[in-house]
């Protein structure tokens, strides 16, 4: 078909803009120190939770920040709570976690209490780590309380920078200190990030596989495999040569609760697993083809679908699969499923490396429909034979036209709809499926924006 061309890839357009992984800056502290107020002034708008009960922050952690031309991301830790069971052990895997994973820290302690036990042990681990560390003294909102701030030089870790999150005042000078701890985002990476190897995230809960798929791939164990689940807690990014070519593959730990449930290494597991989805191109979601789809599963699937990555289902352990257990297995995946029928299906067995050479054409298929772009002759030409065999239902006396479509983007790829009224969203699902009949998108999520034509005022 001639209309349809794949386009130039997922950076198209992005004029001068860094597309390479930005320097990580971690927000860590005890709670109700201000942390997520500090983190809405640096980003500059309200996203993070701010409540005044500890222990609120959990489920959007990652922020893009951008100061004095430099970008960054911020991660927005969850504080540690003092009553937890197992705290000195708690605080010890989150804060080393944490640092572990970032290039800087920010180490927020609320001036007007000073330093405590807690704070205390936190900051042993900053020391260990070598990570650079920038103290934030939070809550100086007038002279009086800066006098204060000035006794944390006591932490040993360096100049504390009085900040206001609240009006923000000082936050341009820590700023500064924070860009100065952050290393540069080298231009050289950017552009290997862009041409070099595909970048592909293998997702799916603890004990899936994850790891032994990746070792069978690589042909040499370089994942550590164990029993346990959970065992991969950092992403491991892996070059491995398939099909005459060079791939990135970033195995991550398994999300093993919901973020605002997970606590300790789990709860950075599962950051890393979201930063590793938005880190790819194409997520492959390995599911234990012998036990039931869980919710676990389903909840993975949709963060694929939101960060609007190319999607390809690996059902992993297929030797342990009977005939009564596929017959079950088919109703599940109608069932659990039918959100990403689009999604390529292939059956596996990690351990023996048992049909793992149908992953690759699976990629290349949702790289495709993900990168596809339709020319706007193209669209408008379907938009007119679709509205005309199955025109939209009348309501309230009212029809709704497509007037025009267009498709601004691609990976995932994205439709504006202009229209003279509100679409159904059962229409926009029909006009979903009947653009994947017609064109493919095999294995991406497609975006349609409908844009109402405005009423004219009198």
């Amino acid at each position: 078909m001639t209309d349809f061309e794949p386009a130039a890839g997922p950076h198209e357009g992005d004029a001068g803009e860094p597309t390479g992984p930005l320097p990580i800056l971690a927000v860590v502290g005890r709670p109700n120190v201000g942390k997520s107020t500090l983190v809405n002034r640096i980003i500059g708008r309200r996203e993070a939770v701010v409540e005044d009960v500890p222990g609120v922050t959990r489920d959007r952690v990652s922020y893009d920040a951008n100061w004095n031309g430099r970008a960054f991301t911020v991660v927005d830790t969850g504080g540690w709570d003092p009553d937890a069971r197992g705290m000195a052990a708690s605080i010890r895997a989150q804060a080393e976690i944490a640092v572990s994973l970032a290039d800087a820290v920010l180490f927020v302690v609320d001036a007007t209490v000073g330093i405590t036990d807690h704070d205390e042990a936190v900051v042993k681990i900053l020391r260990a780590s070598g990570k650079p560390v920038v103290l934030a003294a939070n809550k100086v909102d007038d002279q009086r309380t800066e006098a204060e701030a000035y006794g944390l030089w006591n932490l040993g870790l360096g100049e504390p920078y009085p900040v206001s999150a609240l009006h923000g005042r000082g936050s341009g000078d820590m700023l500064d200190a924070v860009l100065a701890a952050l290393p540069e985002t080298p231009p050289e990476s950017i552009g290997e990030e862009i041409g070099g190897p595909r970048r592909i995230a293998i997702v799916g809960k603890p004990n899936v596989g994850k790891s032994s798929l990746l070792n069978k791939l690589a042909g040499e164990e370089r994942v550590v495999v164990d029993n346990v689940a959970g065992t991969t807690v950092d992403p491991v990014d892996e070059l491995i040569e398939l099909g005459g070519r060079t791939w990135r593959f970033i195995d991550t730990a398994g999300l093993r609760k919901r973020v605002k449930e997970a606590s300790g290494h789990e709860y950075y597991a599962s950051l890393r697993t979201s930063t590793a989805i938005d880190r790819a191109e194409v997520a492959v979601l390995v599911l234990n083809a012998d036990e039931s789809i869980s919710e676990q599963d389903v909840r993975i699937l949709q963060t694929v679908r939101e960060a609007g990555r190319a999607l390809v289902i690996a059902f992993n352990k297929w030797d342990l699969v009977d005939e009564e257990r596929r017959y079950y297995l088919e109703r599940e995946i109608e069932r659990e499923l039918v959100q990403v029928q689009w999604a390529p299906r292939i059956n596996i067995t990690a351990r023996t490396g048992w049909h793992i050479d149908r992953l690759v054409p699976a990629l290349d298929k949702a790289i495709t429909g993900w990168e596809t772009r339709i020319t706007t002759g193209a669209l408008n030409g379907f938009l007119g034979r679709l509205v005309a065999e199955h025109p939209h239902p009348v309501r309230s006396g009212k029809q709704p036209k497509i007037l025009f479509g267009t498709q601004p983007s691609t990976a995932p790829p994205r439709f504006v709809l202009f229209t003279s009224g509100k679409l159904d969203a059962s229409y926009e699902r029909f006009i979903e499926r009947r653009l994947r009949e017609e064109f493919g998108f095999v294995g991406t999520p497609i975006e349609i924006e409908v844009r109402p034509r405005e009423k004219r005022k009198r």
